[in-house]
C-alpha cells in the first residue's frame, strides 16, 4: 500500500479542510473551479493527488483534477 494511503496525515494541512466541501463534489455541468483554483495553492496538491490515484477515486476534485481528468490518469497510470 502506498504511504500516502497509510499515513494520511497530510489532510491535516489541506486547503480543503478550511473551505466549503461541496465545493469539491460540483453538480453535473459545473466545472468546480472554485475548488481548483483553491487546490493550486494547497501545501499539500502531490500527496493528494497521489492518493486519489493510488485509492481509484472517481468523483470530487482532487489534487486540482476534475473527474473526467482523474479518470484519465487513473487510467494511464494503470495502464503503465
Amino acid at each position: 500500500m502506498n504511504p500516502s494511503i497509510a499515513h494520511d496525515k497530510w489532510r491535516e494541512s489541506a486547503l480543503c479542510q478550511q473551505t466549503d466541501p461541496e465545493a469539491y463534489y460540483p453538480e453535473a455541468g459545473d466545472s468546480g473551479t472554485t475548488a481548483k483554483q483553491a487546490c493550486l495553492n494547497c501545501p499539500v496538491i502531490a500527496e493528494c493527488l497521489d492518493y486519489a490515484v493510488d485509492s481509484r477515486q472517481r468523483w470530487g476534485i482532487w489534487g486540482g483534477l476534475g473527474q473526467k481528468e482523474l479518470r484519465r490518469l487513473i487510467n494511464a497510470r494503470a495502464a503503465a
